[in-house]
């Protein structure tokens, strides 16, 4: 059974900031924030929407995650809905792109790669795209925003099928408390 130290039935969750996902759209959010700064117009109803977006997915990945220690329906749910707004924010990338005739790169092209190459290089994410974000035009920016958003959508794609199995493994929070009591009965005897 799951313990945070050994008088808890409660299962230890919480660490969103050690989640790949987590820290993949802090990154996002980060690059969407500086994106619409240089490149969309202040009073664009886009700029809130995706800065909104980037931002629902990273804090509901947090959210959820707290969530989790009392309700593993609510950090499904809301691990969903960051999967969700980063959905909406993919297709405002694409759409970026589209209509001002811009290359979308495919995910195999050599600057896709690179992109993807990057993960694995910096303790501090952010900082291994800020230049790129302060000094690139908006199609390589959108670009690298569209690669590091299919990224964190992938993760949480793994993510959401993980907590489907969890719960098929180890039910929710009602079987634990049950359990819990039994084992707290059967102890007493």
């Amino acid at each position: 059974m799951p313990s945070n130290d050994d008088n808890s039935f409660l299962p230890k969750t919480g660490n969103y900031q050690a989640l790949l996902s987590y820290q993949k759209s802090e990154i996002v959010y980060d690059l969407t924030f500086r994106f619409c700064e240089r490149f969309l117009t202040k009073f664009d109803r886009t700029v809130d929407q995706m800065v909104q977006a980037a931002r629902s997915g990273k804090q509901n990945i947090a959210e959820g995650s707290k969530a989790a220690k009392t309700s593993s329906e609510f950090e499904l749910k809301l691990t969903n809905v960051a999967r969700a707004s980063l959905e909406e924010l993919l297709l405002d990338y694409q759409d970026y792109l589209r209509t001002r005739n811009h290359t979308i790169w495919d995910k195999n092209s050599k600057e896709a790669l690179y992109v993807r190459g990057l993960s694995n290089r910096s303790d501090e994410p952010y900082t291994t795209y800020k230049e790129f974000a302060d000094t690139r035009d908006g199609e390589i920016v959108a670009n690298i925003a569209l690669c590091l958003t299919h990224q964190a959508n992938y993760l949480l794609d793994k993510q959401i099928a993980r907590l489907e199995q969890d719960f098929l493994e180890k039910g929710g929070l009602k079987e634990l408390m049950y359990k819990a009591r039994v084992n707290y009965r059967n102890s007493q005897r």
